[in-house]
């Protein structure tokens, strides 16, 4: 599972590596306006601070995987991003594997940008791992590739999205194939991550409410499985998606609602990622 002696791990062992101790969850840290109402905070910077604050102290401890939504604190311009840049470096100094929920895509040295904003190791922002979107091509996705090759760092691939928007995109057929745009996507994944052993340094986003899913069981990498619990996605559907046991090891179902509902006291946040890992552990 992990590099031989004196190599770098990649980000999928590292997701391994964790998930052995603390399941394989991925906990959604996502601050929308009726979570704050809910918790009682205020609709705006200062309410977000107050989220993320109570979601460290609870996640640092016992999440293998937090995702915040960037758009949430972009919403707020450079205090709201203040504010994911703390929440960033205080998880990742706890051990927490961080995926910054950005979706970026673009081409040529705009890419190279956006790669060197969420996986350059001197960047404030600097996550281990960063969703990108490749409808675009693929091959834009070259300079956040090659960084997160460099330094061990996650590149999480949208490929089968669980929003009814998306199907009638990434279930086409691939030009000169029989197999459609999703299933490209994780092939092109496969492709990149065969140079490593057991999980490299992609992965891919697939829904757990899909009916039709692309075949995982060539990907070697993180499987990010949002849509378990309040979207309809059940363990069963995260089972049948995910294939054999070796792709199942590599998934890691997202929740967000379904423990974000417990906040915002610590102790029941807490409580709720311990559950949640224990039931989604596959």
């Amino acid at each position: 599972m992990t590099a031989s002696s004196g190599e770098r791990l990649t980000f999928g062992e590292r997701f391994l590596e964790r998930a052995e101790n603390f399941g394989q969850l991925c906990v959604g840290m996502d601050p929308h306006l009726s979570i704050l109402e809910a918790w009682g905070l205020p609709a705006n910077v200062e309410g977000v601070e107050a989220f993320s604050k109570i979601c460290v102290e609870a996640f640092a401890d016992v999440a293998c995987v937090v995702k915040p939504q960037v758009a949430f604190y972009e919403q707020f311009g450079s205090a709201g991003l203040a504010v994911l840049e703390q929440s960033i470096a205080e998880l990742r100094r706890a051990g927490v594997l961080v995926v910054a929920d950005a979706k970026r895509g673009d081409i040529g040295s705009t890419m190279a940008g956006y790669a060197r904003a969420w996986l350059d190791p001197d960047s404030p922002l600097s996550s281990d791992a960063v969703t990108v979107s490749p409808w675009l091509g693929f091959d834009s996705l070259r300079p956040v590739i090659e960084l997160g090759e460099q330094h061990g760092k996650g590149v999480i691939v949208l490929a089968a999205t669980s929003n009814p928007e998306a199907v009638e995109l990434q279930r086409s057929l691939f030009h000169g194939s029989e197999a459609n745009l999703a299933q490209h996507i994780v092939d092109r994944v496969a492709e990149e991550n065969s140079v490593h052993g057991e999980a490299g340094n992609l992965g891919v986003v697939v829904g757990a409410t899909l009916a039709q899913p692309p075949r995982l069981d060539r990907v070697g990498g993180m499987v990010l499985m949002p849509g378990v619990g309040a979207q309809g996605g059940t363990m069963e559907d995260v089972r049948r998606i995910a294939g054999g046991k070796q792709t199942a090891r590599l998934v890691s179902p997202n929740v967000s609602r379904g423990v974000l509902k417990a906040g915002p006291d610590v102790a029941a946040l807490r409580a709720a990622v311990v559950e949640h890992a224990a039931t989604l552990r596959l």
